[in-house]
């Protein structure tokens, strides 16, 4: 998070959340680098356990039990999260290429982005079977496999290509739990399974014994297994062998060898025969010394090795000294890989085996014996210390011990010296897109001491203005939401975004880092403006100790249709367009107590914008309207209803409320402002709620970019209602309705 910190002058891009580098994060939460920055690139904010997905198919492991939260891990350790998927690197320019945004730029990288399913060479694989890499995509067609199976009252037929351990795990697990469920819900058909096999025997690269364990388990749970028969070709609800030999399927499970990506070979770094990034004993590209490599993507041309979790598990120690080591411009260690390796493999019941040099043996206890292994590992990244705090606070200790540690160059200039220098600031605007608007006389492409813009004739100017401190770590985010939450009032008050200033504060780091950031920041903000139709004509920079971001955004409305607080009619459904928890979520990430797909929820929301809810809700006679943001909900509300002297009765059922934010509220994490919005409660009748329930703090949460609130007509409030989901508000909610006027407490709670 920003913050009061040392000057970023490095930074290390990890890109893949996979199991070195959460090793790599973790290291680097116990031990930081003054002037380090470290940034993780994952396209989800959970990474799964490899060793844990049986179990979760299986029903043993909750969601939560089998997940890293990368969100949280990040934050524990002073890194920045950016959720997004890598399609190559720019390696002469030092950037990393996502997918729909901004490349980022790094002075080291590391690459542990998994593989690819490997079935490329095999016609239909790629549309009609379910890869179980990368899990992430698996666990959601697995859900949607099982309800298929469980609304199936038929013979149900379930197809696993590869029989190595991963295979193997994967149908077991699936059958245990299919066959459980679908006799609780009074399915009495069987299932079948089947396993493709292309060499003589299962688990190939395991010990005999093993392979004999698994042979007996496998032809006493009635799974028929095919081994010599590699899989030719797939068709919707067929399998055809090599054999000339075809079956039916409803279900595909591709596990097979892992595919390497394209994007590697395509960027120019050197790969190996498959495509994997080629590397040596150090953990770094053979071609290029600045990028490092660990798990499945990599390939180990010192010594050679099988894909296996347990490879990138150790390299995670030796991959977090080696980049502290190039930072320091020291020599780098070398990894070497293990000749033996336990190797356990489950049955989908509480059953497990274990194998390792040639001796395998079996039972419940061996499971039970996993078990262990893999909670410990995941409680190494699940239950965190409050590292921020820690950190801070020995930060404190040592200026106020050893104040002349404190270099000269950051005594940084207030007031106009702290502006951000002319040359970074034209190379960040350069690398962005403002929209090219005809009113616009003078602006960013034409600059002079301010923007002149002409104004249409019959029209009036609605101006308004909203800044405020990072609240996550992605700058290109944290743009498009700060844009969306300015452009709030202009949408709520039935005008058309027209024009908008930038206000930006910077901390002082190295230009480059400066010129990146404000480039991210700025490029999230002007997609969102451009989008909008307002066009961004210029605006302020400085220099301070956290990143903030504001905008003063002119619209332009037709004075007969603009849209006031004051406008509330006795019978008017009030309708809100957004969830509601924003605050708390933020408030409990930054102290790494929320789940990470809460807060991508929550950034959901607030990136989706209120314009076509605004269109929505004129169209259908709203006849008030504000957007819910800091003041809360009730806040807001009552300015509404104290302006149309009404009341409002609000159904607290109705309100839809972001996943996590109770629970939150409920662990006493709220926002900053939630203790003085609270004040509101003088002015509800709050019925059977009482002042610390979870549902009533609700009302009182600060949202940022919050929805639309307005009151309806009661004829048009279903149509209206309707029309908003159409639009892709899908938790807009009729939320109460307005009330004559009942006195001091004009809000009453049913």
């Amino acid at each position: 998070m920003y913050g009061s910190r040392t000057k970023i002058t490095t930074e290390i891009v990890l890109a893949g959340g996979g199991h070195a580098h959460v090793q790599v994060i973790k290291s680097f939460a116990m031990k930081p680098m003054p002037g380090l920055r470290l940034t993780l690139i994952s396209p989800d904010p959970h990474t799964p356990y490899s060793g844990m997905l049986p179990g979760l198919i299986a029903g043993h492991y909750s969601f939560d039990e089998t997940h890293i939260d990368l969100n949280a891990l990040c934050r524990a350790a002073g890194a920045r999260f950016i959720m997004g998927e890598v399609t190559g690197l720019d390696l002469p320019g030092k950037r990393v290429l996502l997918a729909g945004r901004p490349a980022l730029t790094y002075d080291f990288i590391s690459l542990d982005t998994g593989s690819t399913p490997g079935a490329n060479d095999v016609p239909g694989a790629a549309l009609y079977a379910v890869p179980v890499k990368p899990i992430a995509q698996f666990l959601k067609q697995w859900r949607e496999m099982e309800a298929r199976a469980l609304s199936q009252p038929d013979r149900f037929t379930i197809a696993v290509v590869g029989a190595g351990a991963g295979g193997i795990e994967v149908l077991l697990a699936a059958q245990y739990t299919l066959q459980r469920k679908r006799a609780a819900a009074g399915i009495k058909t069987p299932l079948t399974f089947h396993l493709f096999n292309s060499g003589p025997s299962v688990l190939p690269a395991g010990p005999t014994m093993l392979r004999s364990i698994f042979t007996r388990i496998l032809n006493e749970r009635g799974v028929h297994v095919h081994n010599e028969s590699p899989v030719a070709a797939l068709e919707k609800g067929l399998i055809r062998t090599a054999k000339g030999e075809q079956y039916d399927a409803d279900e595909i499970l591709w596990v097979t060898n892992a595919g390497a990506p394209h994007w590697p070979a395509a960027s120019g770094l050197a790969v190996d025969e498959n495509g994997f990034i080629a590397i040596g004993p150090t953990l770094q590209s053979l071609s290029h010394p600045n990028v490092f490599a660990a798990g499945d993507v990599a390939a180990m041309t010192f010594d050679p090795r099988p894909k296996a979790g347990v490879y990138a598990v150790r390299q995670g120690p030796v991959l977090a000294e080696n980049l502290r080591r190039i930072v320091q411009g020291n020599a780098l260690k070398r990894f070497k890989p293990q000749s033996q390796f336990l190797t356990l493999v489950t049955s989908g019941d509480k059953f497990a085996a274990a194998a390792r040099n040639n001796i395998a043996v079996s039972g419940a206890w061996v499971w039970r014996w996993k078990d262990w292994i893999d909670r410990r590992f995941m409680a190494k990244f699940n239950e965190l210390p409050n590292m921020p705090v820690q950190q801070a606070f020995f930060a404190r200790l040592k200026a106020a011990f050893f104040p002349a540690a404190l270099a000269d160059e950051d005594m940084r200039c207030g007031g106009c010296g702290a502006k951000i220098s002319d040359d970074v600031l034209k190379l960040a605007l350069a690398r962005v897109a403002p929209l090219k608007h005809p009113d616009v006389l003078t602006g960013l492409d034409m600059p002079d001491d301010a923007a002149v813009v002409r104004i249409p004739d019959g029209k009036i100017s609605v101006q308004t203005i909203d800044a405020f401190r990072a609240m996550i770590d992605d700058p290109y985010m944290f743009g498009k939401i700060a844009a969306n939450h300015a452009l709030g009032d202009i949408y709520a008050m039935a005008a058309e975004p027209h024009t908008a200033l930038a206000v930006v504060t910077l901390p002082a780091d190295a230009p480059t880092k400066i010129e990146g950031d404000l480039a991210q920041m700025m490029q999230g903000a002007v997609e969102v403006l451009n989008a909008a139709g307002a066009a961004l004509v210029g605006g302020h920079t400085a220099e301070g100790a956290e990143l903030t971001l504001g905008f003063a955004v002119n619209g332009i409305a037709d004075s007969a249709h603009l849209l006031r607080k004051s406008g509330l009619h006795e019978g008017d459904v009030l309708i809100l367009t957004k969830a509601l928890g924003t605050g708390t979520l933020l408030a409990a990430d930054m102290r790494h107590r929320a789940k990470g797909r809460h807060v991508v929820a929550a950034i959901e929301s607030m990136l989706q914008s209120n314009s076509t809810a605004a269109q929505v809700l004129r169209t259908h006679k709203a006849s008030a309207a504000t957007d819910v943001t800091g003041f809360g909900l009730a806040g807001h509300l009552l300015e509404m209803l104290r302006a149309s002297n009404v009341s409002a009765r609000i159904e607290m059922n109705a309100l839809v409320i972001l996943d996590g934010a109770i629970e939150a509220l409920t662990a006493g994490i709220f926002s900053s402002l939630q203790g003085a919005n609270g004040q509101a409660a003088s002015q509800i009748d709050m019925g059977k709620y009482r002042h610390g329930d979870p549902d009533l703090e609700i009302l009182f949460d600060p949202q940022t970019a919050g929805g639309l609130l307005a009151g309806i007509p009661s004829g048009e409030a279903a149509a209206c209602l309707e029309a908003l989901k159409k639009a892709g508000y899908s938790n807009a909610r009729v939320i109460g309705k307005v009330t004559r006027n009942s006195g001091p407490r004009c809000i009453s709670l049913v």
